[in-house]
């Protein structure tokens, strides 16, 4: 019992809070509000799955808020210039990648720690992104095939659940039943002990720090799509949402380490939360608070699930 409150407690209080908003905020379980929920955790997850899979390899990015909006205005600029379609979902997912390859090159090979690389990549994005637009956001007619990217459906089901469905399949399969996959989660466990097992860190840690970068592309194209609209800053608001929700999914399902079950639940939970406080009434900074208190509490039960662990061993 105490083994299945430790792996599940933290799920079922997050199940306990979606229960309690359906009953205590109005229009909570609405199609219209239930929508913007899906889209707005989307965004919010594929965001914290590449943080997360960075986090697996022990290295930070701090990036990927600013890659994903330097990522959509270029997205949104080849589109309103009338360049094709996949030209333009190219060039997002490119600058994501490039984005990640560089943080990866100067954490591995210049050994600039990750937490002052991603900040200084973040900079370089966030001027890129602002030259790009001068400013202002990218908005008007767009290409219905574009938009169908994040507004269609697929037999009914959101193009959106469809595409965050497929990455977070892909990201479980990559670390729970590949040899790179297992490689990544020895390195963020014990680096010397990997290394001395014949693994190359190095090419580990930017392979994390690669995936994160790309993982950050493929939000912008969705979020570009989905909004209609390629702002400088777009992404800004998600930075701390989704560090939060890799943070709360430490809590789950493997304690103390980054998961994707997790990390997906703890979106899911972090979007709810938001979208309850709105429908009730609650301040804006009301968020921030609880973001914070999210965060230190997610620290403080993933060090404790930890240190429980090694003493046990």
């Amino acid at each position: 019992m105490k083994h299945f409150a430790i792996r599940y407690g933290t799920f079922a209080a997050c199940c306990l809070l979606f229960i309690a908003l359906a009953i205590a905020a109005p229009n909570f379980l609405s199609t219209g509000n239930l929508t913007n929920i899906v889209k707005h955790i989307t965004f919010l997850a594929v965001l914290a799955l590449g943080f997360s899979i960075a986090l697996t390899t022990a290295e930070l990015d701090l990036s990927f808020a600013n890659v994903c909006s330097v990522a959509s205005v270029s997205v949104g600029w080849l589109i309103h210039n009338d360049y094709p379609v996949w030209m333009a979902v190219g060039a997002g997912l490119s600058v994501g990648l490039a984005a990640g390859v560089l943080n990866g090159v100067l954490v591995t090979v210049l050994k600039i720690p990750s937490l002052i690389a991603t900040l200084a990549t973040a900079s370089i994005a966030n001027g890129f992104a602002f030259m790009i637009t001068q400013g202002v956001a990218f908005v008007g007619a767009w290409n219905p095939s574009f938009l169908w990217l994040g507004r269609g459906s697929i037999g009914g089901v959101p193009t959106l659940v469809v595409w965050l469905s497929i990455l977070m399949a892909a990201a479980l399969f990559l670390l729970k039943f590949t040899v790179t996959g297992l490689r990544m989660l020895s390195v963020g466990q014990a680096a010397e002990a990997a290394r001395l097992a014949g693994i190359s860190v190095s090419r580990m840690k930017l392979l994390g720090l690669t995936l994160s970068g790309l993982a950050a592309g493929t939000a912008a194209v969705l979020m570009t799509s989905n909004l209609a609209s390629a702002a400088p800053n777009s992404a800004g608001d998600f930075m701390l949402m989704s560090i939060a929700a890799v943070l709360l999914g430490m809590t789950m399902f493997e304690p103390g380490r980054p998961n994707v079950p997790g990390t997906l639940c703890g979106a899911l939970t972090i979007g709810i939360l938001g979208n309850g406080l709105v429908l009730l009434g609650a301040q804006y900074y009301m968020q921030d608070i609880a973001l914070g208190v999210i965060m230190v509490a997610s620290v403080a039960m993933s060090s404790s699930f930890l240190k429980r662990a090694a003493f046990s061993v």
